[in-house]
């Protein structure tokens, strides 16, 4: 049975069993983070090693600082050592970078045994995760997805495709128009947000059935990724 009595070791002097308990605790909150994030992500596709950095750096920042304790001198050699790396991974997604800091988070306050802290931490952290992705505000993108295009350059058949996209959409708003070959055609973008009856397969199918659409392509907004 667990005695629960070594969490109230302290961070300068801690018994072999609360430090066993930091690493524990790192290595399960870290994993309940990456539950949560595959749990919640609306991308493409997730990164597995970015899964098992959430996991393995709790446990990494515990051990540092069970390493550094309260001596100075450790803290800045760790720092010295630190500054040797290069870490070259771009973060492009803000949410990622937050993740990122939750489990840094946990992994400190494991590490100098504040551990109702870091339980009580990740379970707001997850909490607010999950009222965010269930609220009106933050259920989705404004737009479904961009849709692009080319059309003959003549007001007769924008006004078609516009004609066909108002049967389809809730609504939709041009986002940028630009000539092609020679001015002959123009090249559309459309953000737009479609009735729950239709898919982008009707979508597509519909407008492709105008006589002069070329170069169809239908980019769904919760699905696109920085390549």
């Amino acid at each position: 049975m667990l005695d629960f009595s070594v969490l109230n070791s302290s961070f300068s002097n801690p018994t072999w069993i609360s430090v066993i308990y930091a690493f524990l605790l790192s290595f399960v909150l870290g994993t309940a983070l990456a539950v949560v994030y595959v749990k919640t992500f609306r991308g493409l596709s997730y990164s597995l090693n970015f899964l098992h950095g959430l996991v393995l750096l709790p446990i990494v920042i515990a051990i540092a600082m069970q390493a550094i304790g309260d001596n100075v001198a450790r803290g800045v050699g760790m720092i010295g050592a630190l500054s040797l790396l290069r870490f070259r991974t771009n973060v492009k997604d803000p949410r990622d970078m937050f993740f990122i800091f939750a489990s840094l988070a946990v992994g400190l306050a494991s590490g100098v045994h504040a551990y109702g802290i870091a339980i009580v931490g990740t379970l707001c952290f997850i909490l607010a995760l999950l009222v965010l992705q269930k609220s009106p505000f933050a259920a989705g993108p404004q737009f479904d997805g961009l849709l692009r295009f080319n059309l003959q350059r003549s007001e007769q058949e924008q006004r078609e495709v516009e004609s066909r996209l108002s049967h389809l959409c809730r609504y939709f708003a041009l986002a940028t128009i630009r000539e092609m070959a020679q001015g002959e055609r123009l090249d559309y973008s459309y953000q737009i947000r479609l009735k729950p009856e239709v898919s982008s397969a009707d979508l597509v199918q519909t407008l492709g059935q105008v006589s002069s659409v070329r170069g169809l392509n239908f980019m769904n907004q919760e699905s696109v990724i920085e390549v």
